[in-house]
């Protein structure tokens, strides 16, 4: 575990790479353009994939443009082999909206870089055990017009929130938002609730490294039980080395730390801040982000230049033009 101080948040993203790293950028781009994985902006339609997605992949494999072609290549077979894009734009939204109290829930408000916070509070998940064992594992991966889960929500992370908090004003206006920061709340938590849920949470981890890698800008985990170096060894085994570096464990009075990542009126106030928003509350919209949206959709939404367009009217608009 590190010092958040030494994480420099925006490290291999537009705007902060090095010759060596857009070096690697290039490469990547022609190698996924010559096996069809990647199409170039033509025509006045915008390319496939938007470099700070393709940045994503290559992060996640150290800028080896090889490993994060293997990786690409894997995700897009994933998508095609779920049906992603239909799943996401014929999802129901009061069902999307309703699975995400299940998952981190993102605060209406972002942190000192710009990154949207969300926030987990895992007791929470102990109460709702029952109804989370009683959908079938291959339902909670998948999306289904019964089962609204994690696939359509990192859609809608990617599609929706990122690109809408690039679009609001933020310590780097050149370098667009692609990931976030989560506080994980471990108070009143214990050992039977993690080892039940251990399944639900490797499963969201495994989605998120392998098919949505380098979203996870930074964990915080506060109110650590006494047993938590336990479980540690075997949690810390679900990410991958590079997410591992950005989690960092906090004590019982988190605060101060906090109050140096996120300011304090975006801050929950049990956490330390003074935001009046609790997990079970939608999202609190800060000033500038009320200005762009009224409130959050809740889906199945894109944000693009922006405007908010339901999934199927971009797929429509790239069909029209």
């Amino acid at each position: 575990m590190s010092d958040s101080n030494q994480f420099d948040v925006f490290t291999g993203h537009l705007g902060h790479l090095t010759p060596s790293q857009y070096t690697a950028l290039q490469s990547f781009r022609e190698s996924l353009e010559k096996g069809h994985l990647y199409f170039p902006s033509t025509d006045g339609l915008p390319a496939s994939h938007d470099d700070t997605t393709l940045l994503r992949f290559l992060r996640a494999r150290g800028f080896d443009p090889r490993a994060a072609y293997t990786q690409f290549a894997a995700a897009q077979a994933w998508k095609r082999q779920h049906d992603v894009e239909r799943l996401y734009t014929t999802s129901d939204p009061i069902e999307l909206k309703d699975s995400r109290r299940f998952y981190p829930r993102w605060t209406g408000r972002r942190d000192k870089n710009g990154l949207p916070v969300f926030v987990y509070k895992i007791s929470s998940l102990g109460t709702m055990q029952k109804e989370l064992n009683a959908v079938p594992a291959e339902k909670r991966y998948k999306l289904s017009s019964k089962s609204p889960v994690r696939i359509a929500l990192y859609e809608y992370l990617t599609r929706f929130t990122l690109p809408l908090c690039s679009s609001l004003p933020h310590k780097d206006a050149t370098t667009p938002i692609s990931s976030t920061i989560s506080i994980i709340d471990l108070k009143d938590v214990s050992f039977g609730t993690v080892w039940n849920l251990r399944s639900h949470l490797q499963e969201a981890s495994r989605l998120a490294t392998a098919n949505y890698p380098e979203t996870l800008g930074m964990i915080v985990i506060v109110n650590s039980p006494s047993f938590f170096p336990t479980i540690w060894t075997w949690l810390k085994g679900w990410f991958d080395e590079g997410t591992q570096k950005k989690i960092y464990v906090l004590g019982k009075e988190p605060g101060q730390r906090l109050r140096e990542i996120v300011d304090a009126k975006h801050l929950p106030r049990e956490y330390g801040g003074e935001l009046d928003w609790t997990f079970e509350d939608e999202p609190l919209l800060d000033e500038a982000t009320a200005q762009v949206i009224d409130e959050v959709p809740p889906g199945p939404v894109v944000f693009v230049d922006g405007v908010v367009l339901h999934a199927s009217q971009l797929e429509s608009n790239k069909l029209n033009n």
